[in-house]
């Protein structure tokens, strides 16, 4: 390696700082080294554009990979050799399913390791015209829940930011590694899916298919064929025989979502399936062994379910080999920030420029903190896209703001405002601006006649509710809306357009 030109490694290690002799021992072998100890000072070290390899040292999960990754998210090429203690096996696995390039013993400094995990980093890294798009497919939700991994395919890079979240991942991805059943409990919309992705994609399995099925979305009868499928000639119709979902989930996982929906008599057949590690398709005799992880997840207190004869008690501890917890995201206020950011990267128009970026105001920011989100990430993920809508000039204020139900929201604006960074992860708070920005396009030269659009149809939705109605509840519930929201929304229009809310108000009474 020319001493002339030395490889420079931006280093970060919180758990194990570069000691001295260690620094030495790298420039001793023609290395530059750049050791920073936050994300801040990590952003600026690679604002200067002169880093050819990033080096990580992880503690007990891969947090501080999935974060880098998140914010290198302009410079996707820049490799990552990641620090991991012998002990911590399944950590290197998941390193590397993360994005890392390659994985170092922590107490690895002999020449031959470093020449082969720097060999590794430099031929991985690409020109900028070529850059690859690997952490953006790491960040992307599967749309297809039936579809097969890829073999290559690594562990998608979830939002968990709050430390009540990071336990979580870091426990989800410890016990993905066991051949275990898994029982996700969590309240609606909180990301029970995600998170069996995330046991999914962090497992042995991982290159196997991910199989999802909602109990609560068919009839019983329909239930059973798709998962246990049915022979040629089983019934009327049978005009081809049918694998089912757990013979297409095999080698993979199949996630059973709304489990408590489930009829007794299916669970009886489930828990023999379960039980027995195979099946007999309808209408055939051969049994077909199974090789594949089941996850079933709930809204519902399972144990009440047993008490009231809704749920069979010994399905129950044959799914619950293994409960995991989500919580409600009121609970984990950490992760709303970071989820915005997500969201409004999600879903930027397409083929637009990233300058300058949609921002979100200090005091909307505080309503968001301060509501009580009973739909959590779902109900959440409604609100950012309606604020995008609303928004003509991507500055997101308290006014572009739809809850579901502002009854529920509560504001301590200052106590609320004044402890939003605390909340953020290093690199996303700053201590000069009060607003959270993420990259994004530029404002559409339609948006205003957009925003007028909606205005304008959401005063004729509402005269029309009024119109149709003895009473403004019986409008809110037509609105399907609550009484307090169109009061709130008549206020609104009365400011904006006098004479239109004139007209509501007489309509109203």
């Amino acid at each position: 390696m020319p001493t002339t030109a030395p490889l420079h490694l931006v280093w970060l290690d919180p758990f194990h700082p570069l000691a001295p002799n260690e620094q030495a021992q790298l420039a001793q072998a023609g290395l530059s080294v750049g050791v920073v100890r936050t994300m801040d000072e990590l952003q600026a070290e690679l604002a200067q554009e002169r880093a050819a390899v990033l080096v990580l040292g992880l503690g007990s999960d891969v947090s501080l990979l999935v974060d880098s990754l998140e914010m290198m998210q302009a410079a996707p090429s820049l490799p990552v050799i990641c620090r991991v203690e012998r002990r911590h096996l399944e950590l290197a696995v998941s390193a590397i399913r993360h994005g890392a390039c390659h994985v170092l013993a922590a107490d690895d400094w002999t020449a031959t390791s470093w020449a082969s995990a720097l060999s590794c980093a430099t031929s991985s890294s690409q020109p900028n015209d070529a850059k690859s798009t690997e952490p953006a497919r790491h960040a992307k939700l599967a749309s297809n829940p039936a579809a097969r991994a890829e073999p290559e395919a690594a562990v998608r890079s979830v939002v968990y930011v709050d430390p009540v979240s990071r336990n979580l991942l870091a426990l989800a991805q410890r016990v993905a590694q066991a051949d275990v059943t898994v029982l996700v409990e969590g309240p609606t919309g909180s990301g029970k899916e995600v998170l069996a992705r995330v046991l999914h994609e962090s497992s042995p399995a991982a290159a196997g298919p991910f199989i999802g099925l909602n109990c609560a979305a068919m009839p019983e009868h329909m239930i059973e064929d798709m998962l246990f499928g049915h022979e040629k000639g089983a019934f009327t119709g049978a005009l081809k025989e049918h694998r089912g979902l757990f013979e297409q989930a095999q080698g993979g996982t199949l996630f059973l979502d709304e489990i408590a929906e489930l009829a007794l008599p299916l669970q009886a057949k489930l828990l023999r399936v379960l039980q027995e590690r195979s099946l007999t398709r309808l209408g055939g005799e051969r049994s077909i062994s199974l090789s594949l992880r089941v996850i079933a997840a709930t809204n519902k207190d399972l144990r009440q379910a047993i008490a009231r004869r809704e749920f069979r008690e010994d399905l129950y501890f044959r799914l619950s080999t293994f409960k995991l917890r989500i919580p409600a995201l009121t609970e984990r206020k950490g992760d709303i920030f970071p989820l915005v950011s997500r969201l409004l990267a999600r879903y930027q128009p397409s083929g637009v420029s990233p300058a300058p970026g949609w921002q979100v105001s200090a005091a909307a920011q505080a309503q968001l903190l301060a509501y009580a989100w009973p739909g959590n990430v779902r109900e959440l993920e409604n609100v950012v896209q309606r604020a995008m809508v609303l928004c003509p000039d991507q500055k997101i204020d308290t006014q572009h703001l739809m809850f579901d139900d502002t009854s529920e929201l509560q504001l301590g604006a200052g106590s609320v405002a004044s402890g939003w960074a605390e909340l953020l992860p290093s690199h996303a708070a700053t201590d000069h601006s009060p607003e959270l920005s993420v990259p994004s396009g530029e404002a559409l030269s339609s948006s205003k006649p957009l925003q007028a659009a909606v205005k304008h149809s959401e005063q004729h939705l509402i005269r029309t509710a009024l119109e149709s109605s003895d009473s403004r509840i019986e409008a809110a519930q037509k609105l399907g809306i609550s009484p307090r929201t169109l009061r709130y929304k008549m206020a609104r229009l009365r400011d904006a357009h006098p004479a239109s809310a004139l007209t509501l108000e007489t309509l109203s009474h």
